[in-house]
């Protein structure tokens, strides 16, 4: 199983095609066929990480630490006893099947659920040792201090200077030649500086998919953030635009803690440093991505990478 996990990673970090390679084997109904695997391992019976398990070295700093994290919308329970540490500086993937809880994590993170009506936390949501849901906590600051890129982009109508200069401006910053550097440096960090600094008056709208979720991440960028959140950015690009996109993310990790969901796995092989894999709303294994990808601990991680459920 090991070399077979091995030659996956290989596979998947190079970017080939889930579809193909080692994911197509022969089998009962012929070539390219993957024979369906009744998973019968239930969540109850899996060795979930509890508080006593998560896994923490000495020399990591840990930026966002997450302990026994319960989530309802209403009576509906969507996350079960989440316990990890999210480390500083590098980028953590989460993967994991439609509806088992990725986003609803994510957005906890930075309270964006508290927009839901009837929604409840329970548990400890820490970021440099804070607790971000006290109750004295400033949500605002919390969230110019916790980024949030969505999967579908969503630039203001206004024109693309003052996209990125929007949130200085409403955080109180009306210094138009210190507006100017922002609007220029987030641009340039988005990659994006080079594309659009001869049009800055012009409208967001008219910039294509791509060059619009760069211009958010910028948008993010301009009030200072300590973390990014992305919930799956590149989901509705072209490969061009993904890979740029990707190649950002890459950058950016030197100086921003980012947590990125993602259905694509070979984007969380190439671009992560570590992976989380969730499943019905638990969190059933992290790990390094190389060696979530290479020789995971629980058979259900396995089952999932490789595609036999999902």
């Amino acid at each position: 199983m090991n070399a077979y996990c091995n030659d996956l990673f290989e596979n998947v970090s190079r970017g080939s095609s889930l579809d193909a390679g080692l994911f197509h084997r022969q089998g009962a109904g012929g070539a390219g066929h993957v024979p369906e695997v009744q998973v019968t391992t239930r969540l109850s019976e899996m060795a979930m990480p509890r508080r006593d398990d998560v896994e923490t070295h000495a020399d990591v700093e840990v930026k966002i630490r997450v302990r026994d994290l319960n989530f309802y919308y209403g009576t509906v329970k969507a996350l079960f006893g989440i316990s990890m540490d999210i480390p500083a500086r590098q980028v953590t993937a989460l993967i994991g099947p439609s509806g088992c809880g990725k986003s609803t994590f994510l957005r906890t993170l930075n309270r964006m659920n508290d927009v839901i009506e009837g929604t409840r936390v329970e548990g400890v949501v820490e970021i440099d040792g804070q607790d971000i849901y006290r109750k004295e906590r400033d949500v605002v600051g919390l969230r110019k201090r916790v980024g949030m890129v969505f999967q579908k982009s969503n630039p203001f109508p206004k024109s693309i200077f003052e996209n990125v200069a929007y949130g200085p401006r409403i955080h109180g910053n009306r210094d138009r030649g210190r507006l100017k550097e922002i609007v220029e440096s987030s641009l340039v960090r988005a990659g994006l500086w080079d594309e659009v600094k001869d049009r800055l008056g012009k409208s967001a709208l008219d910039l294509s998919g791509g060059q619009q979720q760069r211009l958010c991440i910028a948008r993010a960028l301009a009030v200072g953030p300590e973390v990014l959140l992305m919930d799956e950015p590149a989901s509705a690009l072209d490969p061009r635009s993904t890979a740029r996109i990707e190649d950002l993310i890459g950058e950016l990790r030197r100086d921003y803690t980012i947590v990125i969901v993602t259905h694509n796995m070979q984007q969380a092989a190439r671009v992560s440093d570590h992976t989380a894999f969730f499943y019905d709303g638990s969190l059933v294994e992290l790990g390094p991505t190389e060696k979530i990808f290479t020789k995971p601990d629980k058979r259900q991680t396995l089952d999932y990478i490789t595609g036999r459920f999902g």
